[in-house]
């Protein structure tokens, strides 16, 4: 296999496995994205998280405004612009968002033992360093 064959290999796999882990999310990928930014980043503007998301202002507004809505995220007038508002996580954003990363685990973590055998799945445990590897270069950090 060559080199881009198996980066276009590890892309489609991967894609597919991320689509596959949320069909057990119980909210909207956009509003779990902007809970998870929220939650590793620290407090960030709408703007700060579209950017983030790669997608329009509009569409991560109507995330926010859900998140606000549900108390979920909680939002406070910017330091130095009154025009923008800074957005936090709450206690009760950051517990659902909890429980969404729980549940996607187990589930995969079901199918890791009912799929892989224990050689295979300590192949796929020696992989895990390499895949953050290759994420912290492409994301720059």
């Amino acid at each position: 296999m060559n080199d881009d064959a198996l980066a276009e290999d590890l892309r489609q796999v991967i894609g597919e496995l991320v689509r596959a882990v949320r069909v057990v999310d119980t909210m909207p990928s956009g509003e779990a994205a902007v809970l998870g930014h929220l939650d590793r980043g620290g407090p960030q503007t709408t703007a700060d998280l579209a950017h983030l998301r790669g997608v329009t202002h509009q569409a991560a507004a109507r995330s926010v405004k859900e998140l606000l809505r549900s108390g979920l995220v909680r939002a406070e007038p910017h330091a130095s612009d009154g025009r923008k508002l800074v957005l936090h996580i709450t206690d009760a954003g950051r517990a659902r968002l909890t429980r969404e990363r729980a549940q996607r685990a187990g589930w995969l973590n079901s199918a890791i033992r009912d799929e892989l055998s224990a050689d295979e799945q300590d192949q796929l445990r020696e992989c895990v360093p390499l895949l953050g590897r290759l994420t912290d270069r492409l994301t720059g950090r």
